[in-house]
Parts: C-alpha cells; sequence; structure tokens
C-alpha cells in the first residue's frame, strides 16, 4: 500500500488547492460531544439508520416526527418496554413507515443502549471512549449487540452521530484493492482487520481523522 504523502497529493491534484480539499472533508465530533448526546438521541439515531436502509433518506426523514411521537421521544427506559402488540398497533399507523423488522429493532436497540448503560453510565461514554484505531471492533459490537445494524450499517450510524470512523463503502473498498490491502470486500475478521491496520498507519502518518481518509481514499477511485 502507498503511504499517506501520495494519498494526499492525489487529493491536492484532483481538487486543486489544500482549501478545495479540506471544504469536502468531514469533521467529527469530539468527545466531549459525543459524551453529551443524550441517550434518547443516540437512540433515535440508530433507528433512523435501520429505516434510512434500502429507502430514500427524505421519505424517511420527513417521517420522523411521527416516529419520535410514537416511540415516547426514544426514551430507552418506555420504549424497551414496548411489547409484541404495541408494534403490531404501530403497523396500522399509516404516519409510519411499516416494516415489522424495523419496528421491532427499536426496542430490541433500546435494550443495547440500557445493558452500556449499566456499565458505562452513558452510551454516549461508551460510543466516546472506544478508540477509533479499533473502530471496527465497535461496529462487531454493534452488530452483535443490537439489532439490524450489520453490513454498513453501524459504520453510517456512527458517521451520523459524530464519531470517528471510515467507511467501507464501494469506492473506498475498490481504492483498498488497487493498493493491495485487501482483495474483496472486507466481511472476515482477518480482512477487517487488514483495513483497520491500513487505515491506522495513515492515520499515524497524518494526525487526520478517520472519516477524512475515508474520504479522501474514495476520491482515488476513478468514475
Amino acid at each position: 500500500m502507498r503511504d499517506y504523502s501520495w494519498l494526499n497529493e492525489f487529493c491536492l491534484n484532483r481538487f486543486g488547492s489544500q482549501a478545495a480539499l479540506e471544504a469536502r472533508l468531514p469533521r467529527p465530533k469530539s468527545d466531549a460531544e459525543l459524551r453529551a448526546l443524550d441517550d434518547d438521541r443516540y437512540l433515535s439515531l440508530l433507528a433512523l439508520r435501520v429505516f434510512r436502509a434500502g429507502l430514500k433518506h427524505s421519505l424517511v426523514d420527513a417521517k420522523w416526527p411521527a416516529f419520535e411521537e410514537v416511540f415516547f421521544g426514544f426514551d430507552p427506559e418506555k420504549v424497551v418496554l414496548m411489547g409484541a402488540e404495541h408494534i403490531e398497533r404501530l403497523m396500522q399507523d399509516a404516519r409510519l413507515i411499516r416494516y415489522l423488522g424495523k419496528l421491532k429493532s427499536v426496542p430490541r436497540n433500546a435494550q443495547m443502549i440500557l445493558d452500556v448503560v449499566k456499565t458505562s453510565g452513558r452510551f454516549g461514554h461508551f460510543i466516546a471512549d472506544w478508540p477509533s484505531t479499533d473502530i471496527v471492533g465497535l461496529w462487531k459490537y454493534l452488530a452483535r449487540h443490537g439489532n439490524q445494524l450489520g453490513g454498513l450499517s453501524a459504520p453510517r450510524f456512527l458517521r451520523m452521530a459524530g464519531k470517528d470512523t471510515f467507511l467501507p463503502t464501494e469506492d473506498v473498498v475498490a481504492a483498498l484493492k488497487a493498493q493491495e490491502v485487501i482483495d474483496k470486500a472486507p466481511t472476515s475478521l482477518k480482512d477487517l482487520a487488514a483495513v483497520q491496520t491500513a487505515f491506522n498507519r495513515w492515520h499515524a502518518e497524518s494526525g487526520r481523522p478517520f472519516c477524512q481518509l475515508s474520504v479522501m481514499l474514495a476520491h482515488t477511485v476513478n468514475h
């Protein structure tokens, strides 16, 4: 794989200046900002990510005020008490996106948050304290302990929340293949570890957040 200086030079040549490059790069939230976000906002973001998966984001976002209402402002303590009959009644609410599996995921992810709260105090503390140098470990935790958070859903949720993470999008995977870091989409523990190691190296060389390195790497793919 090539070093960060090549990645930076490639992106500078593509966008023409450092200022133009910086304008295209995301900024992660600080640990303090992640810690300050309430548990209900994390549950709302988790649910929003689950419902956005496979659907037009603008459609989901337009309906979200109704979701906030029927899920009690996404208070985990209240949502976790919603049983099967309650969820079945929500399937009759035309204001919502009536996907039973997605609706059922909300109380299940509320339980995950409450389980984390028992040991970390707040879900935001748990998210903030997890090192981005092992961000794939956090993806695996969310996929294993949460519901409908496999594939790109866990990393996309973290990006939405502001946690520093790279995203294994099609362009990023193509770029990693070109750098001979992996030879296929990273799903195995071995391939995920290889991707993490590559990003850790670029991070150490540049000091840049992982989210910025991810976007820069995606731009090395020719369209």
